[in-house]
């Protein structure tokens, strides 16, 4: 297994090595997310892995360069972008708890007159984008810039029939958009926020791009180009949600195993953030029944575990 970094020397290329390693060994992996007709080919024995320290250098294993379909994991960054908006108001249509049910579940909405549990479920993200959508007039756009800018990969972009196939199969997100329109808590037409939202799930990057541009999660706030994005607060409150919520209905068994922030996407790419020290992100397209990479989880519970890296 070959590790390319932009550096000679560091601890993290052993780990990489011996995790990148043991995945290859590991006989069952999962299966994509066929509901996403898009996704539905990807090799769930494809495996990259990267870590991103806090002055941009890189370190990677295996496919950490391929772009793959990020889908959920651009609900941090777009949490981040409205949070730095509007500060706390943002928390009066979203709340801060793990959901307990399936990411697309409409359960919860109407006896919590339709406010979703956290941002990270399809609900709560489609909140969140709505919200981002008002301020900015392109959501997607300002995610976009963003992931472009802390990446330092000008050529990140959507990928239009990952877009088109969400859309085409996109009616519980419509459902989900609709129900919560009814009380209030959607500023925009519906058609408007689903164009939004499927767009920004089709974003397409690598680990390494990733890795990058999540950093300012553990730099408590600060842009790669040393701007100021969010408080140390905010940025506290967003690892604190991707600790609690960030896999979805997994989200306890992923703390009790990795023991960092993480968020998840049903592409198979998962983000995990080491604040003061690192960031990491993981691909492998095999997902287990909760829509989290099987090869992903593992290898970021045997990252913390050989290093000792963890927030407990």
């Amino acid at each position: 297994m070959v590790i390319m970094t932009t550096a000679s020397s560091h601890s993290f290329e052993p780990v990489l090595a011996r995790i990148a390693e043991e995945i290859e060994r590991t006989p069952g992996r999962g299966r994509p997310a066929d509901y996403i007709p898009a996704l539905a080919a990807c090799d769930p024995r494809r495996f990259g892995m990267a870590v991103a320290e806090l002055d941009g250098t890189v370190y990677g294993v295996g496919d950490w360069r391929e772009p793959f379909s990020t889908q959920s994991i651009t609900k941090v960054f777009t949490l981040a972008l409205d949070l730095a908006r509007e500060g706390d108001a943002l928390w009066e249509h979203v709340g801060r708890e793990p959901s307990g049910n399936p990411f697309n579940s409409l359960v919860q909405l109407e006896y919590e007159n339709g406010i979703p549990r956290n941002p990270f479920i399809n609900a709560g993200a489609l909140v969140v984008t709505d919200r981002l959508q008002t301020r900015s007039s392109d959501a997607s756009g300002e995610l976009l810039a963003f992931l472009r800018a802390e990446s330092g990969n000008p050529a990140l972009d959507f990928d239009q029939d990952v877009a088109a196939s969400e859309s085409a199969h996109g009616d519980r997100n419509a459902a989900l958009a609709h129900f919560m329109a009814s009380y209030g808590n959607i500023d925009n037409p519906v058609p408007v926020l689903l164009d939004q939202y499927f767009r920004q799930c089709s974003v397409m990057a690598s680990c390494a791009d990733l890795a990058l541009a999540i950093g300012f999660l553990a730099r408590h706030g600060i842009r790669a180009d040393g701007d100021r994005l969010l408080s140390q607060s905010q940025a506290k409150q967003v690892n604190a949600v991707m600790l609690t919520c960030g896999t979805y209905d997994a989200a306890g068994d992923f703390a009790y195993r990795v023991g960092l922030p993480g968020k998840s996407g049903v592409g198979g790419g998962i983000i995990a953030v080491v604040p003061g020290r690192c960031t990491l992100c993981v691909w492998s397209p095999g997902l287990d029944e909760r829509g989290n990479s099987v090869a992903g989880v593992a290898a970021l519970d045997r990252f913390t575990t050989l290093t000792g890296l963890s927030v407990f």
